[in-house]
């Protein structure tokens, strides 16, 4: 097992904040045994360990502060195994999700979870929940996880979930692991469950001059028979970003903000009742434009689509914000913290998954000295976040709670629930030695 004390920067370099960090040692184990012994290691020496993966995430959840051991998983990226039989893929915990597709992209079956980076490890999305494009039909991480094989703090081996497809024996201790940011233990091989590539897709892209025309619609096919795969939104503030980033120019379609649904299906023939269905509908609403995308008009607007994000970083830097509120209060949030944003005279893009409530929030800098910057993000955040909490909302929809959010989510949270954690904690790893600091102290 390499260990060394010469720690590479990416994981001692905040991503979003730049701020630099400090870890005494990494190792990079390649088997079971050596994941153990370095646990074994840290806990004689009494040393707290962060699980690192690939260094995508954006709460700073595996940030150190304080001269941590780091465990790596980049050299732990076995693809296992391919069961058929249950639609199962074993993988190791460092494996990338790009691997997994392109892994899967010459059989019949498919990963369904779809997060924005695809350089992201499958342990890292499953410690973070990690959700996507793709939740409102598949659900998240959590979803689509059958087992976990877990080091617990003291070295310890721990198979959680299994193959079945049910269970009523005893807790459920695989879904206490996946979102825990590696503060309960260290999730090192995962069972993923597949599911048959649907036959048929087709993205459908509507305009709309205003969000209160956008939203309506949603509530409709929410509650219709259609099982839309994915209902992203964006306006075209937001798309613009893509555009100068991959230089790709978006549809001349009008309309000011947009809905981009994707429908899938078993045949032609589904597929066709689908559209139809939502084209008859659609007669109803107050849109400015629906068009039935090409297949390579889809890839374009979802290449787009996909790199707001990165559009955004390309020319600023930012505060990326991921908060979740129920379905029906989408509209009013958003309106309502444009507002909040312009008062702290901080510009801010918005858009997300519209089809489970999760708006995506970039905060821009924009040639701000660093002192005003935190002076405004401290102001705006606790803003923000009460605005979410008035509305039933919650700080994290998928990128976890990490360092950034801490002090909101220790404001949202009942007490009575953060102690049950606290204690959760207290039991698996006692000596706060797993991650320690993060999500609370």
């Amino acid at each position: 097992m390499e260990v060394t004390q010469t720690v590479p920067e990416k994981y001692t370099t905040h991503r979003v904040t730049g701020e630099k960090g400090k870890a005494d040692r990494i190792a990079f184990p390649e088997t079971e045994t050596e994941i153990a012994e370095y646990l074994l290691q840290a806990a004689e020496a009494q040393q707290p360990i962060i699980t690192v993966g690939a260094s995508t995430g954006l709460t700073g959840a595996t940030f150190p502060q304080n001269g941590e051991w780091l465990l790596s998983l980049a050299n732990y990226r076995k693809i296992l195994a391919l069961d058929e039989e249950t639609l199962t893929l074993q993988v190791q915990a460092g494996v990338t999700l790009a691997e997994i597709q392109a892994y899967l992209a010459s059989t019949a079956y498919f990963y369904a979870p779809d997060p924005g980076s695809k350089q992201a490890t499958i342990g890292g999305t499953a410690a973070t929940n990690a959700g996507g494009m793709r939740a409102v039909k598949y659900g998240v991480t959590r979803e689509n996880i059958r087992s976990m094989v877990v080091f617990l703090a003291d070295g310890r081996k721990l198979t959680v979930g299994s193959l079945n497809n049910k269970d009523s024996s005893g807790y459920d201790l695989k879904d206490l692991f996946i979102g825990s940011e590696g503060t309960l233990g260290v999730i090192t091989e995962l069972g993923l469950k597949l599911r048959p590539k649907p036959a048929v897709t087709v993205s459908v892209l509507i305009g709309f001059e205003h969000l209160d025309d956008l939203a309506p619609v949603v509530y409709q096919i929410l509650g219709s028979s259609l099982q839309p795969a994915a209902l992203e939104f964006f306006d075209r503030e937001a798309i613009q970003y893509a555009e100068k980033f991959l230089k790709e120019a978006f549809l001349a379609i009008k309309g000011e903000c947009f809905l981009l649904i994707t429908l899938d299906g078993p045949d032609e023939e589904s597929l066709t009742q689908q559209l139809e269905q939502m084209s008859e509908a659609s007669e109803s609403w107050k849109k400015q434009s629906f068009r039935s995308l090409t297949n390579e008009e889809s890839l374009r607007i979802w290449r787009l689509r996909g790199a707001i994000g990165a559009g955004i970083e390309d020319v600023t830097q930012q505060e990326p914000l991921d908060i979740v509120v129920p379905i029906n209060k989408i509209t009013a949030t958003i309106k309502r913290l444009r507002v909040v944003c312009l008062q702290s005279n901080l510009r801010a893009v918005f858009f997300g998954h519209a089809g489970d409530g999760n708006i995506h929030i970039c905060l821009l800098r924009e040639g701000l000295v660093q002192a005003e910057w935190e002076k405004r993000l401290d102001v705006v955040l606790h803003q923000i976040y009460q605005e979410v909490a008035k509305r039933g909302g919650l700080p994290s929809a998928e990128h976890g709670i990490g360092l950034l959010k801490k002090p909101y989510f220790r404001e949202a949270i009942d007490p009575v629930k953060l102690q049950v954690m606290q204690q959760i904690k207290q039991t698996l790893d006692p000596q706060n030695r797993l991650n320690p600091g993060k999500i609370f102290d």
